[in-house]
């Protein structure tokens, strides 16, 4: 299990007095609202994003954080001493940090938004967990389709930390970019799961967010600097109008994310969600094919994508030709819905390389073979008929063993069964054709084929005329 450092139990006292303090000032109101929602209870969890809140938000608005683009930030989970721990039995809690658009316009464009990015930063992330800085976390964890989530464990009864970092900035995502638009906001948002009778972390329980803007490196400090300096100027009777910076921002209570709610709709209807499985299917894996507990028949599926193919049939056929790390991204795609999509779409989904080779694979893209070679079969000791039948061998490599292969198929035999193949030039003699000696033939060339059983071995001899 993968598990970042710990910390003296000096960090821990330390932390709790500080995290004591950071929250003292505006908590006490937060704090009086939900007890009095809950009946006098108190969250079973608090969470603390180590940033300064901006001065310049009225008292109406929700605060906004700034933040450096790949500039690592602390979120401090508080411990039990500060927030008695008794909502749930597990040892550890899974949460799920995301960043996702605040606007609740962009909220329904996120996958397209995401997707461009994607495009734009091949190979990058939006979030990031800084393992090395991060304190007392187990298991963090990024899904590759995912690119702006993050997931790890920590147990409630000590103090952890987790530090993160977002690589994206805020006008990435603005309709024009021509100079001077003001990014859109962000939500950094914590989703907390502990586990089910099936020892599952799919029971959510606790939400909480907050609002950021992200800017390139060091322009979260101007922003901040400018910020404090406008408030400054204004009278006192207009600063009263606005919020006060605090060092840290706190991640209010909020709904679950989506996800969330799917996550636990799915864990009580006793159904597992695909956002914690490690394959869409039960099937296993290997050398792209079925674990000998699948019957092989299975594979017979595999040679063609077709309209009528099933999600399960079509999961096989993506693994059978290596597309496995795209298994989930299509887990309830059928045939036919894959077969829909068009090159560009499978680019902008999976990226130029995999995007091109699997719009290929679904084609039937047929290689162009590098020899082609006719022959005509001619049985031993006998006279070739006066209106011979050619048949076609495509190599698609110039080596005796594709040669060797193609040649087999013809008779019904296995490669290993062909012992030498020979050509026979003009006189009778027979000369042993090796990977040079293919590489020479002539594009087109004709040959008459006669095969002799060896006496020695039960191989054949094949020679060519």
């Amino acid at each position: 299990m993968l598990s970042c450092h710990s910390q003296p139990e000096s960090y821990h006292q330390h932390s709790a007095s500080y995290i004591r303090e950071a929250l003292a000032p505006f908590l006490k109101d937060e704090e009086a609202r939900l007890m009095a929602e809950r009946g006098g209870k108190t969250s079973a969890f608090q969470h603390l994003l180590c940033a300064a809140t901006s001065p310049g938000r009225k008292q109406q608005e929700e605060s906004l954080t700034y933040l450096n683009q790949g500039q690592s930030y602390e979120i401090r989970m508080l411990n039990s001493k500060l927030v008695e721990y008794t909502d749930t039995s597990s040892k550890y809690v899974k949460s799920i940090v995301r960043v996702a658009f605040h606007d609740r316009r962009l909220q329904y464009m996120e996958h397209q938004q995401l997707e461009g990015w994607r495009w734009s930063r091949p190979g990058d992330r939006i979030l990031d967990i800084d393992i090395p800085l991060s304190v007392g976390i187990l298991e963090p964890r990024s899904d590759p389709l995912h690119l702006n989530t993050v997931e790890f464990l920590w147990d409630p009864l000590k103090s952890a930390s987790v530090f993160i970092q977002v690589n994206c900035i805020s006008t990435e995502f603005t309709p024009r970019k021509h100079g001077g638009e003001k990014g859109v906001p962000f939500r950094i948002q914590l989703d907390t799961f502990t586990t089910n009778e099936k020892g599952e972390y799919m029971e959510l329980v606790h939400s909480s967010g907050c609002q950021v803007k992200v800017f390139k490196p060091k322009g979260a400090d101007r922003k901040l600097k400018t910020d404090r300096e406008k408030i400054d100027k204004k009278v006192p009777e207009d600063r009263e109008k606005y919020q006060l910076s605090y060092e840290n921002t706190v991640l209010k209570e909020c709904s679950p994310w989506p996800d969330a709610l799917n996550l636990s709709s799915h864990s009580s209807s006793g159904t597992s969600s695909p956002v914690y499985q490690s394959s869409p299917t039960s099937c296993s894996f290997s050398d792209g094919h079925c674990s000998p507990n699948q019957p092989s028949e299975l594979l017979s599926c595999c040679d063609h994508l077709l309209p009528s193919s099933s999600p399960q049939d079509t999961q096989l056929w993506l693994h059978h030709y290596r597309f496995s790390p795209l298994s989930r991204l299509f887990c309830s795609f059928s045939g036919a819905d894959l077969l829909r999509l068009s090159r560009e779409d499978l680019i902008q989904i999976c990226g130029p390389a995999d995007g091109i080779r699997l719009f290929n694979t679904m084609k039937g893209r047929c290689i162009q073979p590098r020899l082609t070679l006719y022959v005509c079969q001619q049985a031993a000791g006998r006279q070739p008929p006066n209106k011979p039948v050619y048949h076609a061998l495509y190599l698609g490599e110039l080596t005796l063993l594709d040669l060797s292969e193609k040649i087999a198929t013809l008779y019904g035999v296995t490669p290993q069964q062909i012992t030498h193949i020979y050509r026979q030039k003009a006189g009778g003699i027979h000369l042993l054709v090796s990977d040079e000696m293919v590489q020479n033939f002539r594009e087109d060339s004709s040959f008459l084929l006669s095969i002799i059983r060896d006496g020695n071995t039960d191989g054949f001899h094949v020679v060519l005329k």
